[in-house]
């Protein structure tokens, strides 16, 4: 196979994934044949690479409950769109979830090591509470901002390089960092929109509303649904003091949770 047909195939496997991305119509057999056997190949390269030195010692860091569960994700995406755009995409949800991890470590919090969900994310789990909510909606803020950067890098190579999978990864990137910023508990929006006042809590959920009729997701639904419990919940039983911030830091959260959106939004359509 020369290199046009080469180029021509990747093209139509991209193609693939962002009629998937988008609700659009499901790849054809073939397509999906490819990528299930190309999930397979690199599920036994990860085996093989498994019993080398370097990934042992990698296991060490990141604990294995994190590699296994990095490897389950890749595994599953893989199914659907190819080995390389799968590692891609776990490796860009774990920066996001680094940048979460790291900022606990800063406030001191205890947390457990990045848990991968196939279809949903990944998650960091906290041990401790934050002391109010201006420390939870930096924490929560770290990651969108650490995934952010990570793929506007990636779809900048791709844009350069004219290299359509890093185009996909980092678009896909965009969306998720996006999506995550939905002010509804408990995506990383609700929780940096705990730190600003009840009505902001009511505009945030609706905000969400607004977005499911658009998007008509149901991973959104769940969401939804859970944030009403969280919502309720936190409106009826206030944890005294935690969310009385002084009117300069809901400012300054606000001012750079919009500027995060603002810019998600001006590189989303960055994918041609």
């Amino acid at each position: 196979m020369d290199d046009a047909e080469r180029r021509a195939r990747e093209i139509d496997n991209l193609r693939a994934v962002y009629q998937s991305l988008h609700g659009g119509a499901a790849p054809r057999e073939g397509r999906v044949g490819r990528n299930v056997a190309a999930g397979a190949a690199g599920g036994g390269l990860l085996f093989i690479l498994g019993k080398a030195k370097f990934l042992g010692l990698l296991a060490g860091a990141l604990k294995w409950k994190t590699l296994a569960t990095m490897l389950l994700s890749i595994g599953a995406y893989a199914l659907e769109w190819g080995w390389a755009f799968a590692a891609g995409f776990v490796l860009l949800i774990f920066v996001h979830e680094m940048g979460h991890a790291v900022a606990l470590r800063r406030e001191g919090i205890p947390a457990g090591a990045p848990v991968f969900i196939p279809f949903v994310g990944a998650f960091v789990a906290m041990h401790g509470q934050p002391r109010d909510a201006a420390v939870e909606a930096r924490v929560a803020m770290a990651g969108p901002v650490t995934g952010s950067l990570a793929a506007w890098a990636v779809l900048g190579a791709g844009l350069v390089w004219q290299y359509p999978l890093l185009v996909a990864l980092g678009h896909t990137a965009v969306l998720l960092n996006l999506f995550n910023l939905v002010p509804v508990p408990p995506l990383d929006g609700g929780r940096i929109a705990g730190a600003f006042t009840r009505g902001y809590w009511v505009a945030g959920y609706a905000i969400g509303a607004v977005a499911l009729v658009l998007t008509r997701s149901p991973l959104l639904l769940i969401v939804l649904i859970l944030g009403l419990v969280t919502l309720v919940r936190r409106w009826r039983d206030p944890v005294p003091g935690y969310d009385a911030l002084p009117a300069r830091q809901r400012v300054t959260i606000g001012l750079v949770y919009a500027a995060l959106v603002a810019a998600l939004l001006v590189t989303l359509p960055l994918h041609d």
